[in-house]
This record gives C-alpha cells, structure tokens and sequence, in this order.
C-alpha cells in the first residue's frame, strides 16, 4: 500500500476530507436525516428505519461518530445517537464559503 499524501495538505482540508468522506454513502445519509427527524436515537430504532441488517448499521454509525458527525451516549445498554453541531459547523463553512465565491462570481467562469 503506498505511503499518504494527507501530510501535503492543512489540517483543515484534512479534517474536512474525513468528514465528506463520512458522508458519502446513502445508508450514512440516511441515518443523519433520520437523526435530523427524531433528534435523538439508539441504533436499533435506526435498523427498524434503514434496510440494512444491525450490524451493518452499527458499523456505519462507526464511521459517522469517527468523523465527528455524531455523538453517542450510553442509555443503560445501549448508545442513544445524535447529531455532533461540531462537525456539521465545519461543512456548512466550508459550503458557505463556496456559496459565497459562487454568488461573487456571477457565471464568470471560463
């Protein structure tokens, strides 16, 4: 396996990488907009919702609480998830920023 080039860039494109990335799956998506609808859950109200077996789940829920997109807390046995504001922060800027050349631009482009 080769060696990352993560190194060449900032911390913040990094970090915005991972999170992106997090993002990038409609399992993933669809657990955030199920989040975003009932504020908070444990994993097995999101299997009942998602077409996914629970250890499927589980492990997507891993790579969302990984990237800092959500959180989760123990409720007796089980972990109830929700939506970690730190993490959606640093998209909506970064999506903020590009809306904001997109508007200064006025289909300048090429």
């Amino acid at each position: 396996m080769g060696i990352t080039k993560t190194t060449y860039f900032t911390d913040e494109q990094n970090e915005l990488a991972i999170l992106t990335k997090a993002m990038g799956h409609p399992a993933r998506i669809a657990i955030i907009q199920h989040l975003i609808k009932v504020n908070s859950c444990i994993c097995g109200d999101i299997v009942n919702e998602l077409p996914l077996a629970q250890p499927t789940v589980s492990q997507h829920l891993k790579e969302l609480k990984n990237a800092g997109l959500i959180k989760g807390n123990f409720e007796g046995n089980a972990i109830c998830y929700c939506l970690d504001e730190n993490g959606f922060n640093k998209i909506k800027h970064f999506f903020q920023h590009i809306n904001s050349y997109l508007e200064n631009q006025k289909n300048q482009c090429c």
